[in-house]
């Protein structure tokens, strides 16, 4: 998929990009995630480092903050890099390995 300026995000992209990754996390049987406790938002480091695992920042942070993003039309990121992460944590976690491919999809609708 092509990469576009920040101003020119098609907010149904980001919806139907997003609801790819969604398929893919119910898919891997990560959608059903527990939700970390309250105290795991405060100060979680980037991608929920320091708090909770990848696939608990993905369904209790990242859908949730796009569906907001969604919503009010931005404002939209200049740049996404969440497929990297998901390669990382892909590494060692074959669930997570198998949404590499949606969120890069997701990414690549952000310049970089």
């Amino acid at each position: 998929m092509k990469k576009k300026p920040a101003g020119k995000i098609d907010p149904q992209e980001v919806q139907q990009s997003l609801q790819r990754i969604i398929l893919a996390m119910k898919e891997a049987d990560l959608w059903n995630i527990a939700r970390p406790k309250d105290e795991a938002f405060t100060d979680m480091g980037a991608f929920g480092q320091r708090t909770m695992a990848f696939a608990q920042w993905l369904r209790w942070v990242f859908i949730p903050n796009v569906e907001a993003l969604v919503t009010n039309h931005g404002p939209w990121p200049a740049s996404s890099s969440v497929a990297v992460m998901a390669t990382r944590e892909g590494d060692t976690d074959a669930g997570i390995q198998r949404l590499v491919e949606s969120l890069s999809e997701f990414d690549g609708l952000f310049g970089r």
